[in-house]
């Protein structure tokens, strides 16, 4: 079968798939047969990262919360995701199940007991196993998994979304650079990019997969009392997934991947509100308080704050955990972006940042309360340090968590199936958004296409997983985090030109001399349109209609007892003066106005004004320094109209007390 008989089967970019394949490929078989080698260069590769841009890290991740949070406050956050008239495609229920088990369910369950648990044992500043440690715990915790985490998601899922479903491009990390690259989003840059979103949203899911794998056979050995810990298990684990992940996904995101969601974040509050109701209830609400309290209160400090002048100790929790965070979260922004644009269609942009920087944090936040806090508490009034004693086993740390609760093997039961399902929306998902990666967008890819990518998936998590490369993958993530973050800023910059262009489209109006226009004339007009006026046009304009226009108005003036005049400045320049004592005069001036014609527009044929490097309008200019406009298509009836009506406006001002002092002021020159 040759690559074009290929090609017409399927949906797949082949600049795009195979060079990533390729990639994939090299760092799997390098990973295998190198594996010390490979965790070698990574780890070194890490060490180099983080002692030089640690601080950028920090900058970029802060950026991009300030970023989204301004466009939800200005007057871009009405802009909807699609045409004006666009619905939500998804209801609202829906939409935050499917952001919150595709973003970070996984990482909640591995992470909500382990964390604050080695915060409180290893804190960044405070003393060890105190109460200002546990305070400490839980905040670096809350940021870790705040807003900041969902902006990275959010200024990805933000600007594909909009270029997606507003400018019709393919729902692509390329689109985005639209702005910036152009039509070089087709060739070999636009290329480049989707490799590395394809290669980094692969490894990216794999690792988690991986990592997931380890603590559901830890819950299995844990609950069961048999041993799971085998890699036979493991590889089982990941082929279950990735069968029941393919299914999901070849159902669709209506279908398969929605209702997995919803049934997740059910099952996701229901294991909440057991812990909640059999911990230290009261304790969890207050400390809940506490901790978003503390949290708002130290939400700039923690957003610029990279332990400069703390001790070398301090700095290397921050590489470890905040770094390691904040790269975890960008290697993941081209799937979960993706995926959170993908489910999107339809709501304000103003809508989309409040609900995917606060919904899905604020679960967050009393997720971790709950589970943390009541970890924390156990620790030190019921288990005696158990807890932290057994902080390095995190794949088995919640499960012997709840060990301390009522019903541990129901609850156990119900956290292994969370973990499952989120597992399989992660895939499914992950799977889907892959394919669209590589097929640019295209709609209506053949089922067998995200079966496909599923298999990748779990292929590459069992390869990492066998050859032991998850730790060199791991230090991958923050190598490969740091050129995307430019990407990544790169995507805002094109962002802010695509709502620039927007919101001069929704403003323009049509040509001043449109109120007048009856119809009448319209070869003429059209004429006008399609000409590109010269300097020699306007002059001739101002002296064969402006002009005539204002010596009638200002002789009929003179008739009626009222001074008026009418001064030829120059021939790019002429106004009518009619004065008035004590009282700011009337001038109404029509200028010869130079306008340089844009490049694109003079390499373009069709377009009209594309002839001359400038063109020239005729504008008006008025003494209270009103903005002028274009009068080049009025006839001398319609100039004696809008003079008139001009002239209109300065009396009713003149004769309003409100306004009396401006039209007492000096005129504009």
């Amino acid at each position: 079968m040759t690559l074009s008989t290929l090609s017409r089967q399927t949906t797949f970019c082949w600049p795009v798939v195979l060079p990533s394949m390729a990639l994939v490929l090299a760092l799997l078989l390098f990973s295998i047969f190198f594996p010390n080698d490979t965790e070698q260069f990574f780890s070194i590769s890490k060490a180099w990262i983080t002692q030089y841009f640690s601080w950028f890290y920090s900058l970029v991740v802060a950026v991009f919360v300030i970023f989204l949070l301004g466009i939800a406050l200005s007057r871009y956050g009405a802009i909807r995701l699609g045409p004006d008239d666009a619905e939500p495609e998804f209801k609202f229920s829906s939409w935050i199940a499917m952001l919150f088990a595709a973003g970070m369910g996984v990482g909640l369950m591995y992470f909500a007991v382990g964390e604050p648990i080695q915060h409180l044992i290893a804190p960044p500043t405070a003393a060890v196993n105190t109460p200002a440690a546990a305070r400490e715990a839980m905040l670096v915790t809350f940021f870790h998994w705040g807003i900041h985490a969902w902006a990275i998601y959010g200024v990805v899922g933000l600007a594909l979304a909009y270029f997606g479903f507003r400018y019709n491009l393919p729902l692509t990390i390329r689109s985005g650079l639209y702005p910036i690259l152009k039509n070089k989003i087709n060739g070999p840059w636009g290329h480049a990019v989707d490799v590395f979103a394809l290669c980094g949203t692969i490894f990216g899911i794999a690792t988690t997969l991986g990592y997931g794998v380890m603590q559901l056979s830890a819950g299995l050995s844990h609950v069961s009392g048999w041993d799971f810990s085998g890699i036979q298990t493991h590889l089982g684990l990941i082929a279950g997934v990735v069968i029941l992940a393919g299914v999901s996904a070849a159902s669709g995101v209506g279908k398969g991947v929605r209702i997995l969601s919803e049934v997740n974040l059910l099952l996701a509050i229901l294991l909440m509100a057991f812990v909640l109701i059999a911990g230290p209830t009261l304790y969890l609400l207050g400390a809940f308080n506490e901790n978003i309290g503390n949290y708002l209160a130290h939400i700039v400090q923690l957003s610029f704050r990279n332990f400069t002048y703390e001790p070398a100790n301090s700095a290397g929790w921050y590489q470890a955990w905040t770094i390691l965070y904040w790269a975890w979260w960008i290697s993941w922004a081209p799937f979960v972006g993706m995926f959170i644009a993908r489910i999107s269609r339809g709501r304000s942009i103003r809508e989309f940042i409040i609900g995917v920087l606060l919904i899905p944090a604020t679960f967050n936040f009393l997720w971790m309360t709950v589970f943390g806090n009541a970890a924390i508490w156990i620790d030190t009034h019921v288990a005696m340090g158990a807890l932290s004693a057994a902080a390095g086993n995190v794949d088995a740390l919640l499960f012997t968590f709840l060990d301390y609760l009522p019903f541990a093997g129901l609850s156990s039961a119900l956290a292994l199936s969370l973990i499952t399902i989120f597992f399989v929306t992660s895939a499914d998902s992950g799977a889907m958004v892959i394919d669209n990666i590589a097929s640019r967008g295209k709609p209506n890819s053949p089922v067998w296409q995200r079966l496909f990518w599923a298999l990748v998936l779990g292929v590459v998590a069992g390869c990492l997983l066998t050859a032991g490369g998850l730790k060199a993958l791991q230090a991958m993530t923050i190598v490969a985090a740091l050129p995307f973050a430019v990407v990544m800023l790169l995507l805002c910059v094109g962002l802010l030109k695509g709502l620039r262009a927007d919101e001069l489209h929704a403003r323009q109006k049509l040509s001043h001399a449109s109120n007048f226009w009856t119809g009448q004339l319209w070869q003429r007009r059209l004429a006008q349109i399609l000409c590109q006026p010269s300097q020699l046009d306007v002059h001739a304009f101002i002296a064969d209609t402006v002009q005539p226009a204002m010596e009638k108005i200002s002789q009929e003036l003179l008739n009626r007892g009222v001074a008026a005049k009418v001064v030829r400045l120059s021939e790019d320049k002429i106004q009518l003066e009619v004065l008035q004592n004590q009282l700011r005069g009337f001038v109404y001036g029509v200028a010869c106005q130079q306008k340089a014609v844009p490049d694109f527009a003079l390499a373009n044929s069709v377009l009209p004004s594309s002839e001359q490097a400038k063109t020239f309008e005729p504008t008006t200019y008025f003494t209270d320094g009103r903005r002028g406009y274009d009068v080049q298509y009025l006839t001398e009836n319609e100039m004696l109209a809008d003079i008139l009506k001009q002239y209109e406006r300065h009396l009713s001002l003149s004769l309003n007390a409100d306004a009396a002092l401006l039209q007492h002021a000096p005129a504009h020159r």
